[in-house]
């Protein structure tokens, strides 16, 4: 029980901040037609933090922090995604000025941009293999599996809440109509994140 409510809390820590990935499935709640619509993004990310969480357990931070060509790799993909990502969502429509099909991304595009903003994510790639990873080597055996499901628990947890909770602002006339600054702001920010990364890595 003890290592499992470590992992709980460990994972909240490092999920609620504010970051891309929480933005795109909150998005996706707002702007797909129905919560059904948005499940290919909160099932993404959830698979993505599932396996990142893994590795982490299983001791991939290791690997991570002896090869810095590895880190090198992983932010060049990390800045590439986010500017891409920032267009598209700038240039994305805003909602109410046309029908749900052409506003909403599709499917493919879901899981192409949750897979982007999980895994090509230096920062949020080396907390979780960092954080998790280094605090799961206190655990064998059962104590090291309840740690390990409570953070993927977690992590399931908060993108279906993220998507619910993004369906019912959605679902606000006033909200909608805002939605296109909403988009300018979440375009802004993961080119401030892309920036952040640049500077960061020349430190």
């Amino acid at each position: 029980m003890q290592a499992f409510i470590h992992g709980m809390v460990l994972a909240m820590g490092l999920i609620l901040p504010l970051g891309v990935q929480n933005l795109f499935v909150f998005t996706q709640g707002v702007t797909q037609p129905s919560f059904l619509r948005a499940l290919p993004a909160v099932i993404t990310a959830s698979i993505c933090d599932t396996l990142l969480i893994l590795l982490a357990v299983e001791g991939i931070s290791v690997f991570v922090a002896s090869f810095v060509l590895f880190k090198i790799l992983l932010l060049t993909f990390g800045i590439i995604f986010l500017c891409y990502m920032g267009w598209i969502t700038w240039n994305s429509i805003p909602v109410g000025t046309t029908n749900d099909e052409t506003k909403s991304v599709t499917m493919k595009q879901q899981i192409l941009f949750a897979v982007s903003v999980s895994l090509f994510n230096p920062h949020a790639v080396l907390d979780t293999i960092g954080v998790i990873g280094t605090s799961s080597i206190h655990y064998v055996e059962k104590e090291k599996l309840f740690f390990t499901l409570a953070c993927i628990l977690i992590s399931w947890c908060w993108f279906l809440f993220l998507a619910v909770l993004g369906r019912g602002f959605g679902k606000r006339k006033g909200f909608r109509q805002m939605f296109g600054l909403i988009n300018k702001v979440s375009a802004v920010f993961m080119w401030l994140s892309a920036l952040y990364m640049i500077f960061s890595s020349t430190i």
